[in-house]
């Protein structure tokens, strides 16, 4: 198994993806995100927004929502825009990793199916730039591909780094490689990052939705 860059995995898949993910059940996650959002929100962080499915979803129920949109793919930004050309869009080509938010500037974050790629360590880290970036009493949503036991969890970080070491992948290099965690540990990685209260709303198999409140 030969890792790809994951600009390059993407970048290779955009033209499928949108029909990928929506025939692998992902529409009822999509949905289920937007009906979350309160109605009232004027400012969403949206990361790792790809061609934008989740927002497809939200600008049917909140069509004046200012969104700002960070990915690491260029040609995804590019359909992203072209699908949605007079909506309230901000879009960055950055690793939302590295990125400045700023502080107390949106209502609400999401992220769909975008989180499974990362160690312990950074997502404590971005969760907390994220939980900084929100307003008071912001919320951020995640919907996730979540495993059920530390068992799972711990084989899939070992194969990735038994890959990447045998391949000559240095740290902090960005492969795709899915490395979710545990409910539990997600729960608790988002608590260490400064909210104050996360909830499990919604699981279907193993897709997942929290909201983390400051």
């Amino acid at each position: 198994m030969n890792l790809e860059k994951m600009s390059d995995f993407f970048t290779a898949r955009v033209e499928t993806y949108d029909s990928h993910m929506l025939s692998n059940g992902g529409k009822e996650g999509y949905e289920k995100i937007a009906q979350l959002i309160p109605q009232n929100v004027d400012t969403l962080l949206d990361l790792g927004c790809g061609t934008g499915l989740e927002l497809d979803e939200i600008f049917k129920i909140n069509p004046l929502i200012s969104v700002t949109g960070i990915d690491l793919t260029k040609a995804m930004l590019d359909k992203l825009k072209e699908k949605h050309p007079n909506k309230h869009l901000k879009l960055i080509n950055a690793s939302y990793l590295d990125y400045d938010f700023g502080q107390s500037l949106f209502d609400v974050a999401i992220s769909f199916q975008t989180m499974h790629h990362f160690s312990h360590e950074e997502k404590t880290k971005l969760y907390r730039n994220i939980c900084n970036a929100l307003t008071h009493q912001g919320q951020y949503i995640e919907c996730d591909y979540m495993v059920i036991d530390q068992f799972e969890e711990d084989k899939l970080f070992d194969e990735n780094r038994r890959i990447r070491l045998e391949q000559g992948i240095s740290e902090g290099e960005f492969y795709h490689f899915d490395t979710p965690c545990t409910v539990d540990n997600q729960i608790k990685m988002l608590l260490t990052a400064g909210f104050n209260k996360v909830e499990k709303v919604w699981r279907k198999e193993n897709t997942t939705i929290l909201i983390a409140s400051k």
